[in-house]
């Protein structure tokens, strides 16, 4: 299933994306990021009523994780590319939801710094719990999979030794504009990425090109903490970022940004002062 988050009537709803069109979904929110629940709804009846999408104010397809978790330096070509090792372990850093928007809102540049760039990932949606998950059994508590812009100001992320400010402003997580089940995907590690700036190709790759696959993060991630449903990871960026252009072709108001994912669809983002 493809899940869709929208406002009608200045409420949020879910719903399936459906050819015929947005078919609503009952129960709550919460309880729809619950890998059970929407298993559930797969033969259930739902509202036989179509809304059609053309027109729909589209929200975030993730709802208030607990928990946003990045990966870095996860594609081979891209840790090259950077000028820096291949990590023998996940890089594991933190966004919050402050970095969330609703999809296709335009991406406010904060006057704080200067470059801007772009980072095309693919999300992995927790959907039942886990605490010391094997590797065999990590994509089981997946409850799908999202297309996700990993925003990133460089001079503010290498402030520090810590990544945290620059990859935590405000609006700095677009989503794509819907978030699909594990069960359409198959497996994560086929997914083809690419990223556009102003219609320019800059970033074209694969997932089959990650140093440590969804299941090894997973099961990484979770032998420290436990992941919760609706959690969201994210699990790096291939090559092709500005920063690693020998011209940084840094981010400036005007640019729109698209990213998208095989299977997953897309997100397009205008970026504005």
């Amino acid at each position: 299933m493809k899940i869709i988050y929208f406002y009608k009537d200045q409420k949020l709803h879910a719903g399936v994306v459906t050819k015929q069109g947005v078919r609503l979904l009952s129960g709550s929110l919460v309880s729809l990021q619950r890998k059970e629940h929407l298993e559930r709804l797969i033969t259930s009846k739902v509202s036989e009523a179509f809304i059609q999408n053309e027109n729909l104010e589209i929200a975030s397809c993730v709802l208030n994780p607990s928990k946003i978790i990045c990966i870095g330096l996860n594609y081979r070509r891209h840790a090259a590319e950077s000028g820096m090792a291949v990590p023998s372990v996940p890089v594991a850093f933190t966004k919050y939801n402050n970095t969330l928007i609703d999809f296709g809102k335009d991406v406010t540049l904060s006057q704080d710094g200067v470059e801007y760039d772009y980072e095309v990932e693919l999300g992995v949606i927790i959907g039942k719990e886990c605490k010391r998950v094997s590797e065999k059994e990590a994509l089981d508590h997946v409850l799908g999979y999202c297309v996700a812009n990993d925003l990133s100001c460089r001079d503010l992320q290498f402030k520090t030794s810590q990544w945290l400010i620059g990859k935590s402003l405000d609006g700095f997580l677009p989503l794509g504009n819907y978030l699909v089940t594990a069960d359409e995907i198959g497996d994560p590690q086929s997914l083809q990425l690419k990223c556009t700036v102003n219609g320019e190709l800059r970033q074209n790759s694969n997932t089959s090109d990650m140093i440590f696959s969804v299941a090894e993060i997973i099961a990484f991630l979770s032998r420290y903490m436990t992941l919760l449903p609706g959690d969201l990871i994210l699990t790096g960026t291939p090559e092709g970022v500005a920063m690693g252009m020998p011209e940084k072709k840094w981010l400036k108001p005007g640019d729109v940004v698209k990213v998208e994912i095989e299977k997953l669809g897309y997100t397009e983002n205008r970026m504005v002062n």
